[in-house]
């Protein structure tokens, strides 16, 4: 992806966010510059990669199969100096905008509609050899607990939530003529590096073309506090 097109999601998250009356902490509008000179009371942003993540998945198309996230808080499976359990995410879902089908082996989560349009999410079972499973699934969406045929497609309007358990399946886009749709996630530990497993081989973090200046920093992007 273009540096110039990262930049510009990121402007128009900015206005989404407001309009939603959404706020995030200091640290996600620190430039570039104000990095290089943050120390090491920082490393809980850097080493838990708090902050902006955008991704296409590798498909190259973003509108099409992508997703904006901001991970407000998280733990460490690998430092025990952070000691907490959980995670909050915060994500902006366009319509008709896929997250592809993916599970986790040990994060359950929970996705929930804060606003905007509706959300659509489709569920399977994950079987022995990391494949969609037919049958019935679980579904748990705001304490009602129920089964329904795998491939199932349910919707989420603002103010709802649903639960999402470990080797559960998951595709979800917004639904189209809506408008964008305000996603938070409320989990365990977050973990990009090994806990995600994805139907389809992708790309998880973009390669980036640097066309211009960053507006704001990628949360794989932080210089470290010993670099500065």
């Amino acid at each position: 992806m273009k540096r110039s097109e990262l930049n510009k999601i990121l402007q128009n998250a900015v206005l989404f966010l407001k309009d939603m009356n959404f706020k995030l902490p200091p640290f996600a509008y620190w430039s570039s510059e104000e990095w290089e000179n943050k120390g090491n009371e920082y490393d809980e942003i850097r080493d838990n990669m708090l902050g902006w993540d955008i991704t296409d998945f590798g498909s190259g198309n973003f509108y099409k199969i992508g997703l904006l996230l901001f991970t407000l808080r998280n733990g460490n499976l690998y430092n025990e100096k952070y000691k907490k359990p959980y995670a909050e995410k915060i994500m902006i879902v366009e319509e008709e905008q896929v997250t592809p089908f993916h599970f986790h082996r040990y994060k359950m989560e929970d996705i929930i509609n804060r606003g905007g349009g509706n959300l659509l999410i489709q569920l399977y079972n994950s079987d022995e050899n990391g494949k969609l499973k037919k049958g019935k699934v679980n579904v748990s969406i705001d304490g009602r607990n129920f089964k329904e045929d795998a491939g199932i497609v349910l919707k989420l309007s603002p103010g709802e939530s649903i639960c999402l358990s470990q080797g559960q399946y998951h595709k979800f886009w917004g639904e189209k003529g809506t408008g964008k749709t305000l996603v938070g996630e409320v989990s365990m530990v977050n973990d990009d590096k090994t806990d995600n497993h994805f139907l389809e081989q992708i790309g998880r973090f973009p390669e980036i073309e640097e066309d211009e200046r960053p507006l704001y920093l990628l949360c794989n992007e932080y210089p470290k506090a010993n670099d500065v």
